[in-house]
């Protein structure tokens, strides 16, 4: 009796999370459109690595030959600005901003021109450079990440409409 209960509220719980629209989050739904890519590249190495293992992870075959789809991304910039200070005058936080421009074509027809930013504060001590230089670029990979799963999202919200 008791595992019958357990399985009624199991399949009652899938039932619900269905129903609501639950997803994990980078579980996309690809339009049939969006089965392979043509990704071309002006930008980090970096990025283009993390594209290509985002769209590879989605299930979206990446291609350099022509594709009814295309993926331009243009061009990526980083940029730190001072958020505050030490009492002696050192930069004590800094902010990282991270944009990067693309374009979205469909049969050599552009479909849409964006830029995606995202923006993370780092604290900066003087005392552990090292460290600090290591946090910094650590930090950096994991905004070229973040910019390219809202690139893939983006993508694949204007593909579906």
């Amino acid at each position: 009796m008791r595992v019958i209960l357990n399985l009624a509220l199991t399949l009652l719980l899938i039932a619900t999370l269905n129903g609501c629209g639950f997803q994990l989050r980078g579980n996309y739904q690809l339009p049939e459109t969006l089965q392979s890519v043509s990704l071309q590249s002006q930008v980090s190495k970096e990025l283009n690595e993390h594209m290509q293992q985002r769209f590879t992870y989605s299930g979206i075959q990446v291609s350099d030959t022509n594709q009814p789809i295309t993926v331009r991304l243009i061009s990526d910039k980083l940029e730190r600005r001072t958020l505050s200070l030490f009492e002696s005058g050192q930069v004590a936080e800094y902010e990282l901003l991270y944009q990067v421009k693309y374009q979205l074509f469909k049969k050599q027809q552009l479909l849409l021109e964006r830029k995606v930013e995202v923006a993370r504060d780092y604290q900066d001590d003087p005392n552990f450079v090292l460290a600090k230089t290591r946090e910094r670029e650590m930090l950096v990979d994991e905004m070229r990440a973040e910019a390219s799963r809202l690139i893939l999202q983006q993508i694949i919200f204007e593909m579906s409409e």
